[in-house]
């Protein structure tokens, strides 16, 4: 199977160190996360992203994604508004697009930050899905909608945390029962993530976003904030979350 691993920077995201290379057909790296592991394929990284933090001297192997890739793959799943404008969300749906992956297995990427204690792997850092931004109303609704896209591209998203929280609604697995008998276990979360999607909900979702219009091509919305209507991106995340209820 084509498993993609996807590895943000909370303090979790350690402990992929300790899983063997063979296991993924890819690893993706988010901003900071390359520093985890040697390995990795891919850096996808903001266009904020300070210059003095990008990885260095890369072989030809690997590569940085930049916004001029990810923004057209996130147009191509409705745009930056509806996905939501964290790199968690950005990654991800370039992922979808870009590698077709059979499973999205994410570590490192829980958006859970507990005050007063170390909140990345690198140390204290700023919690940029928490910030206040009209497209990141609820980081579950935007995680629901990932799922669904990707179940209907044939994608099995799977949560390697081992934080009792997050604001992924994904199936929870660990390294070992990933792997140890992963077709069988993919094919059985697939089937329980399918039945318990309402297909019907999904639909009535897609429809509204396209009735509110808030497809933004360039990916700059905070250039047209005054298009964007909280309250209505609201009803659309609640629309969201009950698509699995």
């Amino acid at each position: 199977m084509n498993v993609v691993l996807i590895i943000g920077s909370s303090t979790d995201a350690l402990r992929s160190r300790q899983w063997p290379r063979s296991g993924f057909s890819s690893i993706v790296a988010i901003n900071n996360a390359w520093n985890v592991r040697d390995d990795w394929d891919y850096c996808v990284h903001a266009g904020d992203f300070p210059e003095e933090r990008h990885p260095i001297n890369i072989p030809l192997s690997k590569k940085k994604i930049t916004y001029d890739e990810y923004i057209p793959a996130q147009n191509i799943f409705g745009g930056v508004v509806y996905i939501g404008a964290t790199m968690s969300m950005t990654t991800a749906y370039w992922v979808l697009h870009a590698l077709k992956p059979d499973v999205m297995a994410f570590v490192g990427c829980d958006m859970v930050y507990p005050e007063n204690k170390k909140t990345h792997f690198y140390g204290q850092g700023a919690a940029d899905p928490l910030r206040d931004d009209v497209t990141l109303q609820s980081l579950e609704a935007k995680s629901i909608r990932l799922q669904a896209h990707a179940v209907q591209q044939g994608c099995c998203c799977v949560n390697l945390s081992s934080f009792s929280e997050s604001r992924l609604v994904f199936p929870k697995v660990s390294y070992g029962e990933l792997f140890e008998n992963s077709y069988q276990l993919i094919t059985s979360l697939q089937a329980s993530v399918e039945k318990k999607y309402n297909a019907n909900k999904i639909l009535q979702a897609k429809n509204r976003e396209i009735e509110l219009d808030y497809f933004v091509e360039s990916g700059e919305y905070w250039n047209f904030l005054d298009r964007l209507d909280a309250q209505s991106l609201y009803d659309l995340d609640q629309l969201w979350l009950s698509v699995c209820e």
